[in-house]
């Protein structure tokens, strides 16, 4: 459940299982033991978390019960009042994750590994060679956040920063590469902050650099970055590398100056706007998406105005509109003024309207274009769709197989959730 560092550690200890002669099923399927990576950002992920722990429960009560994850490391005492759960584990120690479950199976004997996180200072890894359920390899390079935005419980689960060592990514990267993985996008928790926790060690260009001379790996992504660890010098270096997606995931927030400050996001509106202007000034054509929280405490229909008229202002491709949520342990949940829920409703509706609308401008802008798109999926009508560097969204007809090909399209006529295009050659 989750984040995209959720499903990298989820197809990690899949594959550990894998490796010890399990053979993975679908959730519907009735299985011998269940491994539920959790989610506590919101209220909401808490609660689909317990709703996904008492399905598997029930679905072979006789099964073997893991629960693991962020939400886990919040509430153990909580995850343990739930009938037929035998593991509990928080985010330290997935890479046990194996010899635990079997060790329960042995006894009645329920298992707690949940330690103090916040003790944490080296990144720990899981050994992961392949398994993956996508065409595009989330590579995990970065644990833990130091920034304790007021709203956000994420430091607590997960601890201070820790970033992995660059040997260790190539050896993933290089593993990636042999397995015919053409697109690696790097994720963490906090991954601006790569390197933060090093004595001269790597940067996050470092890392970035090193990669793009692997054979084999022609596209590297960024899953979330702060705009304020976007300067020039990084950008103008990222735009020499030909593999380096032009596309940006910097989150936002909110557009009134008063909320962010409330938010403790260290940055102003206009400081936001500079770093924009900037990235579009070295990648004309970068494509950038951001989140937005609507309905955070004391949010004002002026701050939300404000919010507005920011995003159109920078015309993002995309937005990720959240309604808050408050989480116990986090300053945002004492606030006054919090925000009636039809609020946020409304609020949040008219972002997404709003979102639909920049994504099929931001693909307007490139019709008639030829752009590379690795296609990753084909539909049920025969359509297959795919993504171009700059994160537009491409759909295709094709006889042949398409999946994990990278291939030159023309963008012709654009949609509402997608642009139709045309192989310019095989």
């Amino acid at each position: 459940m989750g984040c995209k560092v959720n499903q990298y550690e989820s197809d990690a200890m899949a594959e550990l299982f894998k490796n010890r002669g399990y053979e993975l099923v679908d959730f519907d399927d009735v299985a011998d033991v269940y491994v539920i990576n959790t989610c506590t950002v919101t209220n909401e992920g808490a609660r689909k978390s317990r709703q996904i722990i008492r399905q598997a429960t029930r679905r072979n009560p006789n099964a073997k019960v893991a629960v693991v994850g962020c939400y886990a490391q919040l509430e153990a005492d909580e995850i343990l009042r739930i009938p037929g759960v035998d593991v509990v584990i928080g985010t330290k120690d997935r890479h046990r994750i194996v010899d635990l479950v079997e060790q329960v199976k042995k006894g009645d004997t329920k298992i707690v590994e949940v330690k103090d996180i916040m003790k944490a200072r080296t990144f720990e890894e899981i050994a992961f060679k392949g398994y993956r359920q996508r065409t595009r390899a989330f590579l995990k390079i970065q644990e833990g956040c130091n920034m304790f935005c007021s709203y956000c419980i994420i430091p607590y689960v997960r601890g201070p920063v820790r970033s992995r060592s660059l040997e260790s990514i190539v050896r993933e990267a290089e593993s990636l590469a042999k397995d015919g993985f053409q697109e690696v996008v790097l994720t963490g928790i906090h991954l601006g902050l790569y390197g933060a926790d090093f004595k001269n060690g790597p940067t996050l260009y470092d890392v970035i650099e090193r990669l793009s001379r692997i054979e084999g790996i022609r596209r590297i992504r960024l899953s979330s970055i702060e705009a304020l660890e976007l300067n020039d010098d990084f950008i103008k270096k990222l735009a020499l590398i030909e593999s380096f997606c032009h596309h940006f995931h910097i989150p936002l927030q909110s557009g009134s100056d008063r909320i962010l400050k409330m938010m403790n996001r260290r940055y102003t509106a206009a400081e936001f706007e500079e770093r924009i202007k900037l990235i579009r000034d070295i990648m004309p054509d970068v494509g950038i998406t951001t989140d937005v929280i609507v309905g955070f405490p004391g949010e004002t229909d002026e701050d939300f105005a404000k919010t507005r008229e920011f995003i159109e202002k920078i015309g993002f491709s995309k937005l990720h509109v959240f309604k808050f949520s408050p989480r116990k342990g986090t300053p945002a949940a004492k606030m006054p003024d919090q925000v009636p829920a039809d609020v946020k409703e409304k609020r949040s509706h008219e972002l997404i309207r709003l979102s639909r609308q920049l994504e099929k401008n931001f693909r307007e802008k490139f019709a008639g274009k030829v752009m590379d798109v690795l296609f990753e999926e084909r539909d049920e009508k025969g359509m297959y769709h795919g993504l171009t560097g700059n994160y537009i969204k491409v759909a295709v007809r094709s006889d042949r197989e398409l999946r994990n090909q990278l291939l030159p399209v023309k963008l012709v006529e654009n949609g509402d959730d997608f642009i139709l295009g045309e192989i310019k050659k095989f």
